[in-house]
C-alpha cells in the first residue's frame, strides 16, 4: 500500500493495517513502512535526552558501515580521487598556476562523502588525542566539513554512550553588517578548545583567517585539520604560526591523490 502526500489512510476496522480508530496514528504509519521497506522498528521504552524513540534495524544488504568501519580515509581517498582531482592547466586563488586541481566540495557534499569526511576527521582526531568541543572554519570550504563532522560525533555517541560531541561554527569572511555584527555563527564560547578545519590547505590564509578569528573570539584552538595539503605551495609554516604550538593535521598529500587519481585512470585503461 502507498501513502500519497495530502491523503490519510482510513483508522476504522477494515483498513490494511487491521487497527481500531483509537491507535496511535503513528503507529500506523509506522507499520505501512515497514511491510514496504521491509525494515524492523523497534519501540524503546523512553524518549530521553541523547537517545532516539526509535530503532530501526535496517536489512544486512542496506546497512551502512559504523563508526567500527577502519576504512573511512582509505575510501575517502577514494572518492576524492575520483570526483574532485582534475588534471589541466589551472590559476588558482592564490594567483599561482598548477598542472592539477582539487575541488574537494565536490566530495564533501556528496551524500557518501559527506560521511566519509566526518568519520575521517573524526579518527584522525581520536588517533591524535585532540580534545575538543567544537569544529569550525572559514565559509564556504569549510562548511560541509563541519556540518559533517559535527553529525559524525553525533552518531559516534549513540554507538558508544558516553562519547563527546563535536559542535560546529562557521567563520565569515568579515563581520555582519546588521543583526549582532558578529563574525561566528554558532558554536562560541569562551575558553573552549575547537579544531578549525579547511578542504584544501594551499597558502594557508582561510585556515589561518579562521584560527586568528576563533582565538579573537576568546576560544583555544587545539588544533587545525585540513582534508589536502599542497605542499609545494608551502603553506605549513603560516598555518603552525597562527596555531602557536596546537598541531596542524591532515588527511592527505595532493601527491597522495595525484597518485590515487592515476591509478584510477590506468584501471579504467584496461
Amino acid at each position: 500500500m502507498f501513502v500519497r502526500a495530502g491523503v490519510i489512510p482510513s483508522l476504522s476496522k477494515a483498513n490494511p493495517c487491521n487497527e481500531s480508530p483509537g491507535e496511535d496514528y503513528f503507529k500506523i504509519i509506522l507499520r505501512m513502512v515497514r511491510r514496504r521497506a521491509d525494515l524492523s522498528v523497534t519501540r524503546t521504552s523512553e524518549v530521553s535526552a541523547g537517545k532516539v524513540p526509535f530503532k530501526i534495524a535496517y536489512p544486512e544488504s542496506r546497512k551502512i558501515n559504523s563508526m567500527s568501519d577502519p576504512n573511512f580515509a582509505n575510501q575517502l581517498l577514494s572518492l576524492l580521487a575520483r570526483t574532485s582531482f582534475r588534471l589541466g592547466q589551472f590559476k588558482l586563488s592564490s594567483g599561482g598556476t598548477s598542472d592539477y586541481y582539487i575541488d574537494c566540495r565536490t566530495t564533501t557534499l556528496h551524500a557518501e562523502g559527506g560521511r566519509l569526511t566526518g568519520h575521517a576527521i573524526l579518527e584522525l582526531l581520536g588517533n591524535s588525542m585532540i580534545d575538543a568541543e567544537a569544529v569550525g572554519g572559514l565559509t564556504m570550504g569549510a562548511d560541509p566539513i563541519v556540518s559533517n563532522v559535527a553529525t559524525a560525533s553525533a552518531w559516534r555517541a549513540i554507538w558508544h554512550p558516553g562519547s563527546p560531541l563535536l559542535h560546529g561554527f562557521l567563520v565569515r569572511k568579515a563581520e555582519k553588517a546588521h543583526g549582532t555584527g558578529r563574525r561566528i555563527e554558532g558554536f562560541c564560547r569562551e575558553g573552549a578548545r575547537v579544531v578549525i578545519v579547511d578542504d584544501v590547505c594551499t597558502t594557508g590564509a582561510s585556515t589561518v583567517n579562521a584560527i586568528e578569528a576563533a582565538q579573537e573570539a576568546g576560544m583555544t584552538v587545539a588544533a587545525a585539520v585540513c582534508i589536502v595539503e599542497r605542499e609545494e605551495a608551502n603553506g605549513r609554516p603560516s598555518v603552525e604560526a597562527a596555531l602557536k604550538g596546537a598541531p596542524f593535521l591532515r588527511l592527505f598529500t595532493a601527491n597522495q591523490v595525484r597518485a590515487e587519481h592515476e591509478k584510477q585512470l590506468a584501471t579504467a585503461g584496461h
